[in-house]
């Protein structure tokens, strides 16, 4: 495991801690987004005339520092809404990513795709507070989860009707892996001990997956000959945050994005 992930794991434990002095399983469970029947991120990421759009909400990243300097959570949420992702995904880690969990709240109140919470999820209160803020589905992130807490957060998650994405890097996460559980299944391109992207992490990890699996490949994908690349590799979604925080026009760069993506 790489030091800024070990960083942030120590970090999030006390995130965790935090939590449960001031919130209460009722407490979550008597929110006003916790009854809400999700959306469902399978159907969504299932549709078989284009690679489907997971879109990032993400002001900043350890790697990049700020990638928007005019950020707004909100309008960047129904830009995406308006101009054909398939689901948003929100970063609510705030000490990393300057994210914050009220983004997913907000965000949540107007959706009208599946919402994603991403974050650094190593608790059963973090998928009630997911829960509570509207998300539809959660991020896990293999690398920094055993098998057997990787198998008790997804049923917690499931308990609590939300979807899990489970997000792998290497070839030394696959046995934890239960593929009767786990059906959408992400692929990190990044390195998240070096940093780098590599888009053979995705191809040469596919091949071990069986054929209902839904795919989701993440980072390093901006241009038109990687979305090729990615359709060559018979994918079923991509995750994209930076080529969007990074535009000019976000609505004009998703629409291009989703034409490149047409099978």
């Amino acid at each position: 495991m790489s030091n800024v992930l070990s960083k942030i794991l120590e970090i999030k434990k006390e995130e965790v801690t935090e939590l449960k002095k001031n919130f209460s399983r009722e407490s979550f469970c008597n929110s006003e987004l916790f009854g809400n029947k999700r959306l469902s991120l399978s159907s969504a990421l299932s549709k078989t005339e284009k690679i489907n759009v997971i879109a990032e909400i993400k002001k900043a990243s350890p790697s990049k520092g700020i990638l928007k300097e005019d950020f707004d959570h909100l309008e960047i949420a129904q830009t995406y809404f308006e101009n054909g992702a398939d689901a948003v995904s929100v970063l609510t880690d705030q000490q990393f990513f300057q994210g914050n969990i009220s983004f997913l709240n907000e965000i949540a109140k107007r959706k009208t795709v599946p919402i994603l919470r991403k974050d650094f999820i190593v608790d059963e209160f973090q998928i009630l507070e997911a829960k509570a803020n509207g998300a539809d589905a959660i991020l896990l992130i293999a690398e920094a989860l055993s098998k057997q807490q990787i198998s008790e957060l997804t049923n917690s998650a499931f308990e609590n009707d939300l979807e899990v994405l489970l997000e792998i890097h290497s070839e030394r996460q696959l046995d934890k892996i239960d593929f009767q559980l786990n059906k959408i299944i992400g692929i990190n391109n990044r390195n998240l001990e070096t940093f780098e992207v590599d888009l053979g992490t995705t191809k040469n990890l596919m091949k071990y997956f069986p054929p209902e699996i839904i795919v989701v490949a993440e980072s390093g994908i901006n241009t038109k000959e990687e979305v090729e690349e990615m359709k060559h590799a018979n994918v079923h979604a991509l995750l994209v945050g930076e080529h969007f925080m990074k535009s000019d026009d976000i609505g004009k760069s998703l629409r291009e994005f989703n034409e490149w993506c047409k099978r």
